[in-house]
């Protein structure tokens, strides 16, 4: 097939990968434009445009495709079929419309659960047992086309980065069995039971609540690693936690229990495992004890 990919992220660069080795003539790839990125904010290309320069593939970086010379661009390409992968930009009615066999997005929860921006976080966040990929065909609202695919896994003890590589590649192997039979295949509408949102993470969020169990608290640990980063502060110093363990002990909401960095939350306890002090390396919490002990009895801010 003619395919137009549309993504910006790591997260849809398996799927561009995918399409290109199954054989389909990827017509041009969109990406959101560069973004300063990085220590020094320098302007960086998406990982979507440096794959899809590397294997030549025409790449366009719109601001919006609501402008009609867009429009008129991405209809010239000829395509049979958009996918599109976290490409970041809503797509107007005009290019829905545009391909002959429709928009389908790769969209990485188990819909109609999770349907926005942050369905990887959110899931994680609630305490979900499972979630997964739907390959949908687009529509105009917000993620409620109809499904062609769906592939599921557990979300065990996984970090958002671990489930996110995760998703790529299902979504990818699940991207390229639907187009294997699109025209054929049948949609099946998505239920109006169970529909829950996932809105954009807010920085903030990823602020340790103590005052949650540790299970909870320990989830938001995982949710919100690599980045943001969930953290607490203490003496003006921001701790970013990567990675903690949920223990059987009580106190004190807030307050650490031992010179182990033990901390009491509203139910049990949690102790980071990995962890990292504003303008340090990632470490071993136990590293950054020795260098740094945090006494049992601190209350963190």
């Amino acid at each position: 097939m003619r395919v137009v990919f549309m993504g910006t992220p790591d997260f849809a660069v398996p799927t561009l990968a995918a399409l290109i080795e199954a054989g389909h003539t990827v017509v041009a790839a969109y990406t959101q434009p560069a973004r300063p990125a990085g220590r020094g904010k320098q302007s960086q290309p998406s990982p979507v445009q440096r794959f899809a320069e590397t294997h030549g593939i025409r790449v366009h970086c719109p601001e919006t495709l609501r402008d009609l010379a867009e429009q008129a661009r991405f209809a010239g390409l000829e395509a049979d079929v958009a996918v599109v992968a976290a490409y970041g930009l809503i797509l107007p009615r005009a290019i829905l419309r545009t391909p002959a066999l429709g928009c389908l997005n790769v969209h990485a929860s188990l819909l109609p659960r999770w349907r926005g921006a942050a369905p990887i976080q959110r899931a994680i966040l609630a305490g979900d047992s499972a979630t997964g990929v739907t390959i949908m065909q687009m529509a105009r609202g917000m993620d409620t086309g109809p499904m062609l695919a769906v592939a599921r896994t557990p979300v065990a003890d996984k970090t958002a980065g671990e489930l996110t590589a995760e998703l790529a590649e299902i979504g990818a192997r699940l991207m390229i069995e639907v187009l294997a039979d699109l025209p054929t295949r049948r949609a099946a509408a998505q239920s109006e039971l169970g529909v829950t949102m996932a809105p954009k993470i807010d920085k903030r969020e990823a602020r340790l609540d103590f005052a949650r169990s540790a299970d909870a608290v320990e989830r938001q640990v995982r949710a919100f690693a690599p980045a943001p980063g969930a953290f607490f502060e203490l003496e003006f110093d921001r701790y970013r936690v990567l990675a903690a363990e949920v223990v059987a002990r009580e106190g004190l909401a807030g307050t650490t229990l031992d010179d182990a960095l033990t901390i009491a939350c509203g139910f049990g306890a949690i102790r980071p495992t990995l962890i990292q002090r504003a303008g340090r390396p990632v470490m071993d919490t136990a590293a950054l004890l020795r260098g740094r002990p945090i006494q049992a009895g601190t209350k963190l801010g």
